[in-house]
């Protein structure tokens, strides 16, 4: 299991997330022949050594028209609304599910522009966010991280800085509106650093990525990525990330529970079925009895935890319980990954596990019934028959 801990003690820009990824890769070199065939209109993307605070670190680079952002004139907003960053993101060579993450991402800054601004999504003008240097953050973050193949993405709370920040809207206080808007849910705090540390890009990504906020995780690192801000700061303006690959791992989850003696079996099993459209890793029921001994069941859901809200909602919304009680849990799990393997009973799909000291493998029910009504034979000789060939 792949997990990157992003930890921002002075804060999140996209320029210093896209480096911090960058440098937990060898040849940068590489790397830069690869964004530039991304096709970024008139943009290009260097990656360089810096040295913050006897810290060294990597900085990205952004060139627009041959210049960096304020450097000349040339450096225009390419994209004033949620269709021209489509128009741009649609044209690039880039896979489908990166694009969407790129896309996703302008979806949560337009949607809190439009709040904090009061007009329609649709009507936002991007301003600052709507410059290549915002898009080729983005872009650049959400395509390193595919190239990573990362598995789960945790993040420190935010540091935003403090004072006021000076952008197309005038001057306004930090953390920014939009910026505060984006950080609904994510914890944050202000700190001594008189100046805006977190930029809306920087809270948008880790946003739309971050699986769980916390100060203390734990794991086993192998490398460590620095990326390096532009502003002068009195303390050093690095965000680090840590990546872990580890054989197995662990995570949080979210029970969540509920006792029900007022609903048929029909009734539980079609909300159990609204659960898992809404996300549920598993949903079971255990017989109980309740006062004056009535027979009862306690509905259990377990979730991530980012999916916390949207399951209690739909569990509110399907059964008639009054309240429903929640716990937080540690787990260890398993690597896990399914394969499709050709046998002389031809193809069936198989799911393996590893990690902890521990191999296994399960086949699928649907491939062991196949096999067994192709061939005539009882489901436990079939699944003996894989079994033996696979083992």
């Amino acid at each position: 299991m792949k997990t990157l801990y992003f930890e921002c003690n002075t804060g999140a820009a996209g320029d210093m997330l896209c480096a911090s990824l960058a440098d937990l890769f060898d040849d940068k070199s590489v790397l830069e022949k690869e964004i530039a065939q991304i096709g970024l209109p008139k943009t290009e993307i260097f990656f360089e050594n810096k040295n913050e605070s006897t810290i060294c670190g990597l900085r990205c680079k952004v060139l627009c028209c041959g210049a960096e952002e304020g450097k000349n004139s040339n450096f225009v907003t390419h994209a004033n609304n949620v269709n021209d960053v489509g128009t741009i993101v649609s044209a690039l060579n880039l896979k489908e599910k990166v694009k969407n993450d790129i896309l996703n991402i302008y979806s949560i800054i337009a949607k809190a522009e439009s709040k904090v601004h009061g007009v329609e999504v649709s009507k936002v003008h991007f301003h600052e966010l709507g410059m290549m240097d915002a898009i080729a953050d983005i872009t650049v973050f959400c395509f390193l991280l595919d190239k990573l193949g990362v598995d789960r993405i945790i993040t420190s709370p935010i540091n935003v800085g403090r004072g006021t920040v000076k952008c197309a809207h005038g001057i306004l206080p930090v953390p920014a509106p939009a910026t505060a808007e984006i950080l609904k849910g994510v914890p944050y705090y202000k700190s001594k650093i008189d100046t805006e540390l977190c930029t809306p890009t920087g809270a948008a990504v880790l946003k739309y990525f971050t699986d769980e906020f916390t100060e203390t995780p734990t794991f086993n690192v192998s490398k460590i990525g620095i990326g390096v801000g532009s502003k002068n700061l009195s303390a050093p303006n690095i965000l680090r990330v840590f990546l872990s690959e580890e054989n197995g791992g662990s995570d949080k989850i979210c029970e969540l529970s509920c006792n029900i003696d007022d609903m048929t079996g029909e009734e539980i099993s079609f909300a159990c079925e609204k659960f898992f459209s809404a996300g549920a890793l598993d949903v079971f029921t255990t017989s109980i009895y309740m006062k004056k001994n009535r027979p009862a069941v306690k509905l259990t859901v377990l979730c991530s935890v980012s999916d916390k809200d949207e399951i209690v909602k739909a569990i509110f919304q399907n059964t008639k319980t009054l309240g429903v009680r929640e716990n937080i849990c540690s787990r260890y799990i398993l690597n896990r990954r399914e394969k499709i393997v050709n046998t002389p009973y031809g193809e069936i799909s198989v799911k393996y596990s590893d990690g902890f000291g521990t191999e296994n493998f399960k086949i699928e029910y649907e491939s062991i019934k196949k096999v067994a009504n192709e061939n005539n034979i009882s489901f436990s000789k079939a699944e003996s028959l894989l079994e033996k060939y696979l083992s």
